[in-house]
């Protein structure tokens, strides 16, 4: 099983308008409310990939309700720590061809919940063959509880695939509790590690050499549109992807997480493991909705994948 782990979900909110005017009321007539956040559309995809998945994290009020029915619908199995707090918002305003987001910062955790939630994921770990942590961490958690999290799966030999960026992931890093994988972009590779990183080849060979990344078994850095640049150890590979008509890019790097964590618990070649995450990236990119795929393309895709030795 994958559990699919979200610690800061949200409702997303979307109101599309032809114009959106300032200082003034705008009507909207198509408002579509969706389970939000990164480890939920991991756990989307997942599902529309055949995977045994559970969606887990933290959730609180009558908005982790709705998300908890939204899974339902979805046919997701779900086990979420319940919080004092309520749920976050997030709205986007799809407007002129742009999108306008605002994102409520979410519950504030406390010190009680925080332990609690340690006790229950130790009892939760105990189904998974593998794990992915998407997203931020909720307000009142410690930047380090990402580290927490992996230490208690690392004693239950339990691998993680880690999609986190900033202070959360650098606080990993760091520590000596290591994922399985992560998958920063070049703007977070270059944030690490506190310099300009040109995308090129040989240039990403000597980044992911830095001691920073000692550890780590996969390092996946994703370059959107170029592929992927690619660390397995000692190995390096070449990620080239074709061309797509894209409708919706929203959601393709949490699609691409869920690709390579499941290709990874069954234990997939490297070649295998790349190509199925990327494809899963691409197939959301197709789709309006965000989290989505459709199955039915995949093999005319991963097809034109090539990941080559570099």
């Amino acid at each position: 099983m994958i559990i699919s782990v979200t610690m800061n979900p949200s409702v997303d909110i979307s109101y599309p308008l032809e114009n959106f005017k300032l200082d003034t009321v705008n009507r909207v007539t198509n408002t579509t409310k969706t389970a939000g956040g990164k480890g939920l559309n991991v756990a989307r995809v997942l599902q529309q990939a055949g995977a045994n998945v559970l969606a887990s994290g933290m959730i609180g009020g009558h908005l982790g309700e709705f998300i908890q029915s939204e899974l339902e619908n979805n046919k997701i199995s779900h086990d979420f720590f319940t919080i004092n707090g309520q749920t976050r918002n997030c709205i986007a305003i799809l407007h002129e061809g742009k999108q306008t987001e605002i994102l409520e910062k979410g519950p504030i955790i406390s010190e009680s919940e925080e332990e609690l939630f340690l006790s229950y994921f130790a009892h939760l770990i105990t189904q998974a063959d593998i794990l992915s942590f998407s997203g931020s961490l909720p307000a009142g958690l410690p930047e380090d509880y990402y580290e927490k999290m992996i230490s208690l799966c690392n004693k239950q030999h339990k691998p993680v695939v880690l999609d986190s960026s900033g202070t959360s992931l650098q606080k990993v890093l760091a520590s000596k509790a290591k994922p399985l994988l992560i998958k920063p972009n070049i703007e977070e590779l270059a944030a690490l590690l506190g310099k300009s990183i040109e995308n090129d080849s040989e240039s990403l060979k000597h980044v992911l050499t830095d001691p920073l990344f000692n550890g780590v078994e996969w390092i996946v850095v994703s370059m959107g549109a170029d592929g992927a640049f690619v660390k397995h150890f000692n190995t390096f590979y070449q990620v080239t992807i074709p061309q797509i008509d894209v409708t919706n890019p929203v959601g393709s790097g949490d699609a691409t997480v869920a690709g390579l964590t499941q290709a990874l618990e069954m234990r997939q070649s490297d070649e295998e493991i790349l190509k199925h995450g990327n494809v899963l990236g691409m197939l959301n990119a197709q789709e309006k909705r965000t989290g989505h795929v459709n199955m039915q393309n995949y093999s005319a895709l991963i097809k034109q994948v090539q990941v080559k030795e570099v």
